[in-house]
């Protein structure tokens, strides 16, 4: 998707934000632009295209922008989606994917633009991921970059926790601080 500045009521419209758990949101991602008016397939659109289907999605500058909506994240990681890459994200965005194991990838807008020129070049081109070493890459062609994540962050992706889940693994800890630390 290289179109620029996708904002969140473009992710997932507003009048689908009925739910408070994250499931079921992806079949509404992107809602207007996968139908028509009619509510028919609107076959232009790239995620109606098979040839595009993953769990990457390459998305042009500034995604994820517009407003704080946690729920855009949450339809991405419906849909299949498991990153998203971009020469900018939003900062609200940014943060909700990270709290809900969407991994936002920033990469150089040179870099983007490759990116895009290879899909454009080779429809069915495959990227990989590899977080332990924070590189993105083509796997044919000799494209490569390194990204940056906040360690905190990337230990909870690799090992699939949400900040909750951390905590409670420190339960322990906790619990062993607070009673070194009674007072009384």
């Amino acid at each position: 998707m290289p179109m620029e500045n996708i904002d969140t009521d473009q992710i997932i419209p507003a009048r689908f934000l009925k739910a408070t758990t994250r499931e079921g949101f992806g079949e509404n991602l992107f809602s207007d632009w996968r139908t028509q008016s009619d509510g028919t397939v609107n076959e232009n659109f790239v995620l109606n295209n098979e040839m595009y289907k993953g769990e990457i999605l390459i998305a042009g500058r500034n995604f994820g922008c517009g407003s704080s909506r946690e729920h855009a994240a949450w339809a991405l990681y419906d849909y299949g989606f498991r990153a998203v890459v971009s020469s900018f994200f939003a900062d609200i965005f940014k943060g909700n994917a990270l709290n809900n194991g969407l991994l936002p990838i920033t990469v150089s807008p040179e870099f983007l633009n490759k990116v895009f020129l290879a899909i454009e070049k080779e429809a069915k081109v495959s990227f990989e991921i590899d977080l332990q070493n924070q590189t993105f890459s083509c796997k044919r062609i000799d494209l490569q970059t390194h990204f940056e994540i906040n360690s905190y962050k990337k230990h909870c992706l690799l090992n699939g926790l949400d900040d909750t889940d951390f905590l409670v693994r420190q339960k322990s800890k906790i619990e062993a601080f607070e009673a070194a630390h009674v007072i009384g």
